[in-house]
């Protein structure tokens, strides 16, 4: 998958501004693609450049002008044949994964220390994802917003950064809980 596809995806929920766009990356494609706003700049241009979307200044009297951008057909057409090609298999290539394999043989007590920043930062992302899907399903229970909510795709795609970020914080909190309970233990080689 390229950022454009990631942009186009974003983009169907009507006109954003890039900085519009870097919030909604923020908020709902943060959870898989990952983007910096100067990237989404660069890339709104070379979507434009490409005919993918179609951007129009808006004049603002108190603020400076900004453009907006819509997908376009073409744009529309670009993501058919994207969802229509076979996805790899995802993989995991995490840093900190690399430590704990390593704790072993070194301080555990920094690794300790990361994994329970990490548990926490997924808590919080665990919590951000649980009020978007209270806001997206907009007063309808799951299943009657999974059966005809008007657009589901941002729904099933935090779900899944929802699980994800449990997942992330119940591995790092019973890890922590292993390697310190080992701290007092006899560590064999």
């Amino acid at each position: 998958m390229a950022l454009k596809h990631a942009v186009l995806a974003a983009l169907l929920d009507g006109e954003y501004s890039g900085y519009q766009l870097a919030k909604a990356f923020d908020v709902g494609v943060a959870n898989f693609w990952h983007a910096l706003p100067q990237q989404l700049y660069a890339e709104l241009t070379r979507l434009e450049g490409e005919g993918l979307v179609a951007g129009r200044q808006v004049v603002q009297e108190t603020r400076p002008n900004k453009r907006l951008f819509h997908v376009t057909d073409e744009g529309l057409a670009e993501l058919e044949r994207f969802a229509a090609a076979a996805s790899r298999p995802s993989f995991i290539r995490d840093d900190l994964l690399v430590k704990v394999q390593a704790v072993d043989r070194v301080d555990a007590a920094p690794v300790i220390a990361q994994l329970t920043e990490r548990a926490r930062m997924a808590a919080a992302k665990v919590e951000i994802f649980e009020q978007l899907l209270v806001r997206l399903r907009g007063g309808l229970d799951e299943a009657e917003f999974l059966a005809h909510g008007a657009r589901i795709g941002p729904y099933l795609t935090c779900l899944r950064g929802l699980g994800f970020e449990r997942e992330t914080r119940d591995w790092c909190e019973r890890i922590t809980g292993v390697l310190r309970n080992r701290s007092g233990a006899p560590q064999h080689p």
